[in-house]
């Protein structure tokens, strides 16, 4: 395919979905990710696109919001595998409250295995998906149909929230940033997502690496109320993907990374490791030899008892010498 067909379908793809991965780009052009991103560059500079982080976007800044169809051919292995590891933050017999999406309605199809659990959502697409699930029971929200994402919207679905109280909410949205937290599109829809998080003692939101670092024009979650991000591996050469969770495990997030063979997610229903991200480092200072102190191996040895550390046979065997002494 010429440089120039290549361009056009890439556009064409932008245009239907409103956003579109590099990895998603590149596996319909059949072509590698750098040429594709530097096709995007091209479209970039002449106005007909914009960058995202691992993707290309509508011009215009704040992207649209995709309907269910185009949403639900986007990343789906990546969401295949954020899906199977959320799944395994959920035990049984808990109350839970599951936002509507396209990565939701994943998880919903793992959590259908966990007995004894309650799972409250405005998603008639995560109710279907557990609608035959005899072990777990299913409380719908009332509200308004929203047809574009299968979700009860309004303030029916907000009024039937009031005095709910679970143990952790599981949200999508459009984007995801540090600085604002979750967002999205529409604006009902962020409402009712807000009071599913007012109903939850731990909010974990799930989002593959294609949102990281895009803004939507309603803001769902501030960062200071997530309690986990669940993503997926992004590309190596994805740097500001990279640096998007650096700043929000900064911020106090805890970030669980999806992986896979070839970084590419799990097309299948298996289980994929999680991988967490680094922590900081914390630096322990040695303690400082105190009055009576014995000198030398013995203190050393104390310092490392400190940390954590087992000395070895022979330095123990010094020591007990020296206080037989």
């Amino acid at each position: 395919m010429f440089a120039a067909e290549r361009r056009q379908l890439i556009l064409e793809m932008v245009r239907a979905n409103g956003a579109v991965s590099l990895r998603e780009l590149a596996r319909v052009v059949q072509t590698s990710e750098v040429t594709v991103r530097r096709d995007v560059r091209a479209l970039e500079a002449e106005g007909l696109l914009d960058r995202r982080h691992g993707g290309a976007v509508l011009p215009g800044g704040f992207t649209r919001e995709s309907g269910f169809p185009q949403k639900s051919h986007l990343a789906t292995a990546e969401k295949t595998a954020i899906a199977d590891l959320a799944a395994g933050f959920v035990q049984e017999g808990e109350a839970i409250v599951v936002g509507a999406g396209t990565t939701t309605q994943e998880l919903a199809r793992r959590l259908a295995r966990v007995p004894g659990l309650t799972v409250v959502t405005n998603s008639l697409l995560v109710a279907q998906a557990l609608a035959h699930a005899n072990r777990v029971e299913v409380v719908m929200t009332g509200g308004t149909l929203r047809g574009s994402n299968y979700a009860l919207v309004g303030s029916g679905a907000e009024q039937s929230l009031q005095g709910l109280r679970v143990s952790r909410a599981f949200l999508s949205g459009s984007g995801l940033t540090a600085e604002r937290g979750l967002s999205t599109s529409n604006m009902l829809s962020a409402s009712v997502d807000r009071a599913l998080v007012q109903a939850a003692a731990e909010v974990v939101v799930l989002a593959d690496h294609t949102k990281l670092g895009t803004d939507t024009m309603f803001q769902t979650v501030p960062t200071d109320l997530i309690t986990r991000l669940v993503t997926d591996d992004p590309p190596a050469h994805d740097d500001r993907a990279a640096t998007e969770l650096q700043a929000l495990a900064d911020q106090g997030v805890q970030i669980a990374v999806a992986g896979s063979a070839g970084g590419s997610g799990s097309a299948g229903g298996d289980a994929v490791p999680a991988r967490q991200h680094p922590p900081q480092r914390r630096d322990v200072p040695l303690p400082t030899p105190r009055r009576g102190q014995l000198p030398g191996p013995a203190g050393g040895l104390r310092a490392a008892a400190v940390l954590g550390e087992q000395p070895p046979g022979n330095e123990r065997a010094r020591v007990a010498d020296l206080r037989r002494r």
